[in-house]
């Protein structure tokens, strides 16, 4: 099990989170951004800046049962497909049952911005988030933990 995170639009907080997680259950962190971004980190993995690079990298990096931090509901669905646990920064643990509607929701969007709609972003986050991001986290880890054994 390591923590592989996208980098490219994971707020600071959840990277810190992420890295003090990996040291108390002693896991690899790995993180993946395009050269545009300056990560402290062990294992930084650097990538150009094309279309879905560092996403590629992410899912190339995967393996069963690692837990992936992104915001991208495609790459959500990309490591789910390789048995691997997917979290958003604000803490949504993504399901292989719901992925399928996250998407249907993101093409939808996607149609409303291309005809010149306006959709909302996302919200400032908050110290909540943070305590949100956490404690799924460790309900990863616990449960990681628990199908290994």
């Amino acid at each position: 099990m390591k923590i592989i995170i996208d980098a490219d639009a994971t707020p600071k907080n959840a990277l810190d989170i992420c890295r003090r997680a990996a040291k108390e259950f002693s896991v690899s962190l790995v993180t993946v951004a395009n050269f545009n971004h300056r990560i402290e980190s062990d294992w930084h993995v650097v990538v150009g800046n094309a279309s879905q690079e560092a996403d590629m990298q992410v899912v190339n990096l995967t393996a069963r049962g690692d837990i992936v931090v992104t915001q991208d509901w495609g790459l959500a669905a990309m490591v789910l497909g390789k048995g691997a646990f997917a979290l958003s920064p604000t803490g949504r643990i993504f399901q292989e049952e719901t992925i399928g509607f996250l998407l249907e929701e993101r093409e939808i969007k996607a149609r409303i911005r291309r005809s010149g709609g306006r959709t909302r972003g996302p919200k400032k986050r908050t110290a909540e988030d943070d305590d949100n991001f956490k404690r799924s986290l460790y309900r990863i880890f616990e449960k990681g933990i628990i199908d290994k054994l």
